[in-house]
């Protein structure tokens, strides 16, 4: 665990936010160079830069809306750790949409363009949610498990890392993306198979994490994955079908 990496006076580094900053930067030049394979505007790319702000928003005050009970709400605000992936999915998206929208970019292609920086970026802020010590499972005896004793919270007994879990994932989906955009995929198909795979992804862990389970045995996050494949399938069964002629 390498939770802090150095102060200047008295603000900190810390490993997380490091690896958030590398994630952005990734991931605007990847949503760049898919913008400029499209033809589309790089101007696009903005949608990026304040989608990043909207995320760490989103995911901050989804987990501190989750855990009022724990504590005030501004030091619950202002903790070091506690983000949501799907509060950050939200308000990223939201505010990405949004701005692309005032730009009057054309919107499945844009969202296609994106899904590759998409990937990179939470994978990378994955690992740093390993190097902080946040997220991870429940209990485990397995070789690969990981103590965080200074980990939010802090645990002194082997968990399952499923932070780097889900970065394998999310290499894998972003090795695919980028090979179905090479290939000619429909914009709609690699904008659904995004949503299917993340959204499966976070589903399977969340069975070794330790969030609560708030409807029919499942956590939030899984109900909010559950939506993400449904939209996918939804997308995947609207797109039009071309019919050879016989």
């Amino acid at each position: 665990m390498y939770p802090e990496l150095f102060r200047i006076g008295d603000f900190v580094v810390t490993s997380f936010g490091v690896m958030v900053a590398v994630g952005a930067l990734v991931g605007v030049q990847i949503f760049r160079r898919e913008l400029r394979a499209s033809r589309l505007p790089e101007s696009a790319a903005d949608s990026a830069i304040w989608g990043l702000f909207g995320g760490l928003a989103g995911a901050k005050l989804f987990w501190v809306f989750e855990n009022l009970g724990d504590g005030p709400f501004l030091e619950l605000l202002f903790s070091r750790g506690g983000l949501t992936w799907y509060g950050g999915l939200i308000g990223g998206v939201g505010v990405g949409v949004a701005v692309l929208a005032r730009q009057q970019v054309p919107l499945v292609p844009a969202l296609a363009a994106a899904t590759p920086a998409l990937a990179i970026g939470h994978l990378l802020g994955r690992i740093g949610c390993f190097l902080v010590g946040d997220d991870y499972g429940r209990p485990t005896d397995l070789p690969w498990g990981v103590a965080f004793p200074e980990g939010l919270p802090p645990t002194v007994v082997p968990v399952h890392p499923t932070q780097l879990y889900e970065a394998a994932a999310l290499g894998v989906i972003f090795w695919g993306l980028v090979r179905w955009r090479r290939s000619g995929a429909e914009n709609l198909v690699v904008l659904s198979r995004y949503l299917l795979l993340a959204g499966f992804t976070r589903f399977l862990i969340e069975f070794v994490r330790i969030n609560e389970r708030v409807w029919f045995n499942l956590t939030t996050a899984q109900l909010v994955a559950i939506a993400l494949m449904a939209v996918g399938l939804g997308m995947m069964s609207t797109r039009p079908r071309t019919v050879s002629a016989s």
